[in-house]
């Protein structure tokens, strides 16, 4: 290959900017340094703003969870009339066999 077992390739993903050292020899990936990332662009001033916004947000899934648990028996007496009007609207057809499927 031209290159010496002592030396190991030093790559760049093209993907992630990560830094790579991998073993000419035998392919292996020596080491990994992943590229460091940036933390997240907020202002700590509008902290509580985005608390609020949150807790809003949870209080609002919170009571429509609420809502479809205390309600659960009618929404499913409802469904199941729904099915019974389709299932009566529907034409009766003729019931497969395991002979009919051969």
């Amino acid at each position: 290959m031209g290159l010496k077992d002592s030396e190991n390739l030093n790559i760049t993903c093209p993907c992630c900017q990560a830094k790579l050292v991998v073993d000419p020899i035998f392919g292996a990936v020596l080491s990994h340094e992943a590229p460091v990332k940036p933390g997240p662009n907020v202002d700590l001033e509008n902290a509580q703003g985005i608390l609020a916004e949150q807790h809003r947000q949870r209080e609002d899934k919170f009571a429509d969870s609420f809502f479809q648990e205390t309600h659960k028996e009618d929404i499913l007496a409802k469904k199941f009339e729904e099915a019974m009007k389709k299932a009566k609207d529907a034409p009766a057809g003729k019931p497969l066999r395991d002979f009919d499927l051969d």
